[in-house]
């Protein structure tokens, strides 16, 4: 038996050894346990998201209604998530994860029995995106700033990296195993599937041993007063502002353009739902690929900078090129080429941030890489969806690639006059 960093008794190494050795977060009980129960319960997820895109598209063969509805699930996240931020700087974070992954299979239930019963519309589905973006805008900050009571701060990039990955693995099985259910049995069944993933992550949470965390002993102030607090300890950290804007902007229009997936599917490359679930498929992969890369090594902070840069130039020119494309066989490619852009971008900025910021704001902070991150493409998913009704999703698709290399352009020049800074602080 192997202890791992709590003491306690690891099944035995043997063939583990090495992804002890390459992926340090795994010596933690409790954040195997939480990958575990991520991974089984991830699948469902991505199924359900894939299944309800295409319900939405079938129902309604609007382009608009794709963007409705992703708009109903993240406008309660942008307007929510900074309360849960400040909520999750004070209460028992474990527990109240419990709760928010308990609602969410009760959704996911919901959504399976009005598609078995025919009973679903355009609208039932809107609502039922409401509610989830509910109860994400508090899971999500939540089980951010989670992660580091499982691991400790030393072994915090590599567990987010093998967070992002485990995120992607199931982007890749889930995607497939909707797209070949959906062809051949319709969406209910994805979303019932959904619902019974969401036992394997409650009972991951229900089995750790947690040493309780002690909050600070100030009497806390009003929700707002929070919120305010941290966003003025933002303003004063220029590198954890400019992080933040710049997220926002990349995942308000930049990642939206995956809205328009079941459109390309479609219309592009006449491919179907199994066309649709390869797509998704091809920009899994490309993510499993990167997020794997990002947690096999360490990084200093100039090659945290290098990753953030490239990671969002292959990504415009992975959405880029889905745009000039007409083959299903290039836009696989160029899926992949996007899925690992985007995902070395997003996991350096997640891992930045959580390095760089006081502990007393963690959550209030991971609250606003919410907003940033899901709040934001609230706005960015109506746009893009009333510009793909007006004018065709290929040029939809091509604004949100051209905002991502426009800002890649601007992150350029800023690491290069900080470079220059730093090299004459040096001299």
């Amino acid at each position: 038996m192997l202890p791992d960093a709590t003491g306690e008794a690891m099944p035995r190494a043997g063939a583990r050894r090495w992804l002890i050795a390459g992926f340090p977060a795994l010596r933690h009980r409790n954040f195997r346990l939480f990958i575990a129960g991520q991974g089984v319960s991830l699948i469902g997820t991505w199924m359900q998201s894939v299944a309800q895109s295409w319900l939405v598209y079938r129902v309604s063969g609007s382009r608009f209604a794709l963007g409705v509805v992703a708009f109903a699930g993240y406008l309660p996240i942008l307007c929510l998530a900074p309360a849960a931020g400040v909520v999750a700087d004070r209460v028992e974070r474990h527990r109240l994860i419990v709760v928010t992954q308990a609602l969410a299979m009760l959704l996911a239930l919901a959504l399976g029995t009005l598609v078995a019963t025919r009973l679903v519309t355009v609208a039932a589905v809107v609502v039922i995106a409401g509610c989830l973006g509910a109860v994400s805008a508090f899971d999500i900050p939540l089980r951010q700033a989670f992660i580091v009571e499982m691991v400790g701060p030393e072994d915090l990039p590599n567990a987010i990296a093998l967070n992002s990955s485990i995120f992607n693995a199931a982007r890749v099985v889930g995607p497939a195993l909707a797209g070949s259910l959906v062809a051949a049995v319709g969406e209910a069944a994805c979303f019932f599937l959904n619902a019974a993933s969401y036992l394997a992550v409650l009972a991951a949470l229900l089995s750790m041993r947690l040493n309780r965390v002690r909050r600070s002993a100030e009497t806390p102030s009003p929700v707002l007063a929070g919120f305010l607090s941290g966003l003025d300890y933002v303003r004063h950290e220029p590198p954890l502002r400019n992080l933040l804007i710049l997220l926002g902007i990349v995942s308000g229009l930049g990642l939206q353009y995956s809205i328009l997936i079941p459109v390309f599917a479609k219309e592009i490359f006449h491919a179907g739902a199994t066309g649709y679930g390869l797509l998704v498929t091809a920009a899994g992969i490309g993510s499993v690929v990167s997020a794997l890369h990002l947690a096999a090594r360490r990084y200093s902070r100039t090659q945290h900078r290098r990753n953030l840069l490239a990671g969002l130039g292959m990504f415009s020119v992975g959405v880029l090129g889905l745009t000039a494309t007409r083959r299903l066989g290039f836009a696989l490619w160029f899926q992949a080429l996007a899925g690992y852009g985007a995902i070395r971008y997003l996991a350096t900025t997640n891992t930045l941030l959580q390095l760089l910021v006081d502990e007393r704001y963690r959550g209030r902070v991971m609250g606003l890489h919410t907003v940033m991150f899901l709040g934001t493409a609230s706005a960015g998913s109506l746009v893009l969806g009333a510009v793909a009704q007006r004018f065709g999703a290929p040029a939809a698709a091509a604004i949100a690639g051209a905002v991502s290399l426009a800002c890649g352009s601007w992150l350029a020049t800023r690491l290069r006059r900080l470079a220059m800074r730093e090299r004459q602080a040096a001299a």
